[in-house]
C-alpha cells in the first residue's frame, strides 16, 4: 500500500508510541496491590495447573504467559474460551487456577465460561483494566491492569493494554520463580534443546580456558603477581607451586583491599597476601553446578583443578552463559607471570 500521509517524522512518532506504553507500565506498576499478591499466592500453592484464557489480542498475550510459566517451573496451558465452551473444559480439574485476561472485562466468550470453571472447582483470577466489569465480578480475585490510554491514535487497537498485560504476566512468572527457588538446574531440565540448556549440560572442562592463563608460582612478589593480573584480563591470577598444584588466588579485589588498608608492599611475597584454599571447580563437574556456585558466591572467574588439585584451567561466568567468548592469545599451556592476555 502506498503511503498517503504527508508525515515524515516517523522516528518521532515511534518514540511517542514507546513513551505512551512506558507511561502505561508505570501506571500499572503503581496499581499493583493485594490482588496481585493473592493471585501470586494461589498460583504458587496451586496443586494443579495454571490455566490461561482470553480471546483476540488478550488470547495471544495469554498464550505467551502460559508458555513463560511452563518454562519457568509453573505448569500452565492456554484454554481457548470458545473451544472451552464446546468440550475443552474437560481438561479442567478442581485443583487448577484459571487466569482470565480481558482489558475491558467484557469479553462475552470468556465471561460465559467463568461460572462453569468455578463450578468445576477451579479458582478464577481476572486480569483486567476494568475492576467494575462483569469479569471482575465473576472472578474470585482481580488484578487491575489499567492503562491511561492506548498508543493507537484512535484508541482502538490494543497496544499499551496488551503490553501491560504481558508485563504483569512476566512479573507473576518471575515472582513464582523466586517463590519456588527455580534455578539454573531446573531451567536446564525444561530447556534441553536451548543453547543455554546445552551449555549447562556440558562438563566445565569443556568450556574452560587452558591457553595462556594468568598464572604465577607461589615464590613471586606482589609486583609480579599484579603484572600477571593486569595482562591476564580476567581479574584473577592463579597461584601454583612448582608442581602446578593450586595454592591460592590473587584478585583485583585483593589489590584494592591492600591499597585501602595501606598494606601494599610490592616486594612482599604474594603467598603472604593471596587467598588460600579458594573456591574452585573440578574437572568433570557439570557447568550447571559450577554456575550455581559462582552466582551464589558472586564469583566471576573460577580456577578449575584436576582431582588431585593440580590446576587444569579457568572458567569465566560468560563462558557458562554463552555471552561471548574470551579469546586468549598465544599457544596452549599455562602462562607465567605476564605472559597471557585476554583480547
Amino acid at each position: 500500500m502506498a503511503c498517503t500521509s504527508d508525515r515524515t517524522d516517523w522516528l518521532e512518532l515511534a518514540r511517542e508510541v514507546l513513551d505512551i506504553e512506558i507511561e502505561g507500565l508505570r501506571t500499572v506498576s503503581g496499581q499493583l496491590g493485594d490482588g496481585f499478591v493473592r493471585a501470586l499466592t494461589l498460583m504458587a500453592e496451586c496443586r494443579g495447573r495454571v490455566v490461561i484464557t482470553g480471546i483476540g489480542k488478550s488470547g495471544l498475550v495469554g498464550r505467551k504467559i502460559a508458555a513463560t510459566l511452563s518454562s519457568t517451573g509453573t505448569p500452565a496451558f492456554f484454554l481457548h474460551p470458545v473451544e472451552g465452551a464446546h468440550g475443552d473444559m474437560g481438561m479442567i480439574r478442581s485443583e487448577d487456577v484459571v487466569l482470565a485476561l480481558s482489558n475491558s472485562g467484557g469479553s462475552d466468550e470468556v465471561n460465559a465460561i467463568i461460572p462453569t470453571l468455578r463450578s468445576l472447582g477451579a479458582t478464577v483470577i481476572a486480569m483486567t483494566g476494568n475492576t467494575a466489569s462483569a469479569m471482575a465480578e465473576l472472578a474470585d480475585i482481580t488484578i487491575e491492569v489499567r492503562v491511561p490510554r492506548e498508543a493507537c491514535p484512535m484508541g482502538l487497537a490494543p497496544t499499551s493494554s496488551t503490553t501491560a498485560h504481558l508485563a504483569v504476566g512476566d512479573a507473576l512468572a518471575v515472582c513464582l520463580m523466586e517463590w519456588k527457588s527455580f534455578g539454573q538446574d531446573d531451567f536446564r531440565k525444561f530447556h534441553p534443546g536451548g543453547s543455554l540448556g546445552q551449555r549447562l549440560a556440558m562438563c566445565v572442562d569443556q568450556l574452560m580456558h587452558t591457553a595462556d592463563l594468568p598464572v604465577v608460582t607461589d615464590t613471586v612478589t606482589v609486583r609480579e603477581a599484579i603484572t600477571a593480573l593486569n595482562s591476564g584480563g580476567l581479574g584473577l591470577v592463579a597461584i601454583i607451586d612448582a608442581g602446578t598444584m593450586l595454592r591460592g588466588v590473587f584478585t583485583d579485589g585483593d589489590v584494592r583491599r591492600l591499597v585501602c588498608s595501606d598494606a601494599m608492599d610490592m616486594d612482599r611475597p604474594v603467598a603472604g597476601v593471596m587467598t588460600v584454599s579458594p573456591r574452585r571447580a573440578v574437572v568433570g563437574e557439570s557447568s550447571a553446578h559450577v554456575l550455581d556456585v559462582m552466582e551464589q558466591n558472586e564469583i566471576t572467574v573460577l580456577p578449575v583443578v584436576l582431582e588431585d588439585g593440580r590446576l587444569a584451567g579457568m572458567v569465566h561466568l560468560h563462558d557458562l552463559l554463552g555471552k561471548g567468548a574470551l579469546r586468549f592469545s598465544g599457544s596452549s599451556g599455562f602462562g607465567s607471570a605476564g605472559s597471557g592476555s585476554a583480547e
